[in-house]
């Protein structure tokens, strides 16, 4: 009888699911810039309230850990690290790029590889390939998107791209043999249920008391010039 809290906030998107027993029982998600610290709260509140759900239920909270916005990233963890300490259950993290993954797939499963690409600024993306089995093919990265850097992709033939970042070089990409395309994939909560419920099972947890982000990218703060 697991109900798990879902939570992810590494994009533009502020999503939470509730899920019970690995299966989705209710999912909010709100894509309009940067407005996390405003809706977060509210939505796991109006979650359990439309599910009819008591929080004192859970089983466990998951989190998208990164890479993403730094900010976003800690809204989020914050929330879920706050919730698990509080109720004294399982904070568990899942990887942003591999539920961006498990969305892709849904919606084209023919493709023997998947490339999320997430926006970091410039002409710079963190990117990870994943097999059809979903499984990490490589390390993640943060990678500067040029002639010399998708060479990368090369050992990976009809591989698909996705997310908010690929199109900073999909006229690069496009050389690459059988490549495929999906637009409109966004990390979300909904994404969480399985990989979570596996970790679950396997319990397979973090400390929720040192638990940190995955931001990938030391945080800079840059001067104004005046």
């Amino acid at each position: 009888m697991a109900y798990i809290l879902h939570i992810e906030t590494s994009t533009t998107s502020c999503s939470v699911a509730l899920s019970h027993n690995g299966q989705l029982k209710h999912a909010i998600a709100y894509n309009n810039g940067y407005s996390h610290a405003e809706n977060l709260h509210p939505f796991i509140q109006r979650l359990f309230a439309e599910s009819q759900v008591n929080i004192q239920q859970l089983s466990a909270v998951a989190i998208s850990k990164g890479p993403g916005s730094y900010t976003g990233l800690r809204i989020g963890v914050s929330a879920a690290k706050g919730l698990a300490y509080a109720l004294k259950i399982p904070l568990i993290s899942l990887d942003t790029l591999q539920v961006m993954a498990v969305a892709a797939k849904l919606k084209n499963a023919e493709a023997d590889f998947y490339c999320p690409m997430l926006d970091a600024r410039r002409m710079e993306v963190y990117t990870r390939v994943y097999n059809a089995s979903l499984e990490p093919c490589n390390d993640t990265k943060a990678m500067i998107l040029d002639e010399s850097s998708i060479h990368d992709f090369a050992p990976f033939p009809k591989i698909c791209f996705f997310g908010n970042g690929y199109l900073k070089a999909k006229e690069l990409l496009n050389k690459f043999p059988m490549v495929q395309f999906i637009d409109d994939i966004v990390p979300e909560a909904k994404h969480m249920i399985t990989l979570a419920h596996l970790k679950y099972d396997g319990q397979n947890f973090e400390d929720s008391v040192y638990f940190e982000p995955f931001y990938l990218k030391d945080f800079l703060i840059l001067k104004k010039s005046i």
